[in-house]
């Protein structure tokens, strides 16, 4: 995980890309009780966070972070992650993955502007509906020759490997792994560092 200094490579970017280093090591030190955090199905906010009071036949009673106590079937709880995965990069690397939790993971990224998440070899976008400084040559320039798992989640980590594996001949690879790939920023990207790389021959 890069660490604040490593992010500036980004610039102005980095704050919609990656949690900064002081969010990580408070969430890595937060308590936690496995045992009894869990995620209950709710009417208004579909999931809600809660603490688990008891189990009873199949049934499950739950006081959510709101104080409201609720007894539901056991189907409709799920554990939550450790706040050590809260805003996780790759949600294929939670504890627990239920739809909760990839919920609240993609609602709490969204909240501060990270529109890129990866869920194993996918890249999930949520759209922001605004524009963001995700997309300048600074950035193209900071993903440039980076593996995946070096880079924070983007299209231009994902247009890089497939530069590097057009190159290397092996885009097939990339193609069976990724899928059908939005067009518009990985030829943006693919444009820029094959012009840099005329510049700088």
């Amino acid at each position: 995980m890069s660490t604040d200094a490593e992010m500036e490579a980004y610039g102005p970017a980095a704050i919609y890309l990656r949690k900064p280093e002081k969010e990580r090591i408070e969430a890595q030190t937060a308590p936690f009780d496995a045992k009894t955090a869990y995620f209950v199905a709710d009417t208004d906010d579909m999931y809600v966070k809660g603490k688990l009071i008891k189990r009873e036949g199949g049934k499950a009673t739950v006081e959510t972070l709101a104080g409201k106590t609720v007894t539901v079937k056991e189907d409709d709880i799920h554990p939550m992650n450790p706040p050590k995965f809260d805003k996780i990069e790759d949600m294929a690397m939670m504890t627990h993955l239920n739809e909760p939790a990839v919920l609240y993971n993609l609602k709490e990224r969204f909240a501060s502007w990270m529109i890129y998440t990866y869920s194993g070899l996918f890249c999930v976008v949520v759209n922001p509906y605004k524009w963001l400084p995700v997309y300048d040559a600074k950035v193209v320039g900071a993903y440039r020759g980076k593996k995946r798992i070096e880079a924070p989640p983007h299209i231009f980590s994902i247009s890089d490997n497939a530069y590097q594996f057009m190159l290397t001949g092996e885009i097939y690879i990339l193609l069976m792994m990724y899928g059908h790939i939005v067009i518009h920023f990985p030829f943006q990207y693919l444009s820029k560092i094959t012009l840099y790389s005329n510049y700088n021959l």
